[in-house]
């Protein structure tokens, strides 16, 4: 099989740069600098805490009609950006390949099959960052996780599991809506650090930082299983049993533990377009917008989530968008419980 990875941002580049360590049959599509910087030097991946970077030279291409006829194409662009990305894709390809869609949130399973029969859905089971165009870092290879909605045969995802397993641990899911909630909620997580910017600035309440965070996953795992989803663990992700510790135990008795966990967190994509790059768009209706609809419709109460929702939509509109204390989004949690 043939394969295109489209958006080779950080799990893109860092999952493509692996497979095609070991599949040559694969090719990429990058624009701008991320295109010149690929096209010189290939792609860079280094280990958190190594210095030392394994460079793998790809094949890769600024314009899809020069791209070749492909089987499968890996798209790994943003949900904001995944409509224009299917369009692209489609008027080159028309309904001919196998999609694969690695994003977060549940978007992509209302915009994927609008352009695409064959559709497989992905959720990055590891932290990835990019340094500079062309460069990434990530915390462990993997896992990937695959999963279908729909009449996708079989046949097709395991082949793509087995191509995409030469390079980067691969799984297919039998229950893939259970394992994408999950995700979805461990992916609240990226709205508050955002906000108060973690990574780039000191934080001014570590025991509030803490207090928020464990909340607001807390309050997640309701919200879906309310909606009838199970537990599926991911990788490495904290698991439902450590994350309502985390949030109903004293929090002085769990903290050591939030402090080793908080050291493993890198700076989210979100944070990284919104901080770094000072992009507008942002992934928070896709994935906590999404989750406190399902928390409207089973009646799951959630007023850390909203609260920072909504403190994150105001702040996030702003031209330029600087992060704010701890200290500032308790009160805005405080407010809004006052007021519920």
């Amino acid at each position: 099989m043939r394969v295109l990875l489209v958006g080779p941002g950080a799990i893109g580049a860092s999952a493509g740069a692996w497979i095609a360590a070991h599949y040559p049959n694969i090719c990429f599509l990058a624009r701008g600098i991320h295109y010149d910087a690929i096209r010189k030097n290939g792609i860079a991946l280094h280990k958190e805490g190594e210095s030392e970077c394994q460079r793998i030279p790809v094949t890769v291409y600024s314009q899809l009609e020069n791209a070749p006829d492909v089987d499968v194409v890996l798209v790994a662009v943003k949900n904001f950006n995944l409509a224009a990305a299917c369009e692209q894709v489609h008027n080159r390809y028309g309904d001919n390949p196998i999609v694969v869609g690695i994003q977060n949130g549940l978007a992509n399973q209302s915009i994927l099959p609008r352009y695409f029969s064959k559709v497989i859905y992905g959720i990055a089971g590891y932290n990835a960052w990019m340094d500079e165009p062309g460069v990434v870092g990530y915390q462990k290879k993997g896992p990937i996780v695959l999963g279908v909605h729909g009449n996708t045969p079989p046949k097709d995802i395991g082949e793509v599991a087995r191509i995409m397993n030469q390079g980067v641990p691969t799984v297919v899911a039998d229950r893939f809506q259970d394992a994408a909630h999950c995700k979805a909620v461990i992916n609240l997580t990226n709205s508050l650090v955002t906000l108060i910017g973690y990574g780039y600035r000191p934080i001014d309440s570590f025991p509030l930082f803490q207090k928020i965070l464990a909340n607001m996953l807390y309050e997640g795992i309701q919200i879906i299983r309310a909606a009838g989803y199970r537990e599926s663990r991911i990788g490495g992700i904290p698991g439902w049993a450590l994350i309502t510790a985390g949030a109903t135990l004293p929090s002085w008795l769990v903290r050591p533990l939030f402090r080793r966990n908080a050291r493993k967190m890198v700076r989210s994509s979100m944070s990284q377009d919104l901080i770094q790059y000072h992009r507008g768009d942002s992934e928070i209706d896709d994935i906590n917008g999404y989750l406190l609809g399902l928390a409207v419709r089973h009646n799951v109460p959630a007023p850390y989530n909203h609260a920072v929702y909504a403190l994150a939509k105001e702040e996030f509109a702003k031209p330029d968008f600087q992060p704010i204390p701890v200290t500032a989004v308790w009160k805005r949690i405080q407010e809004c419980q006052e007021h519920s």
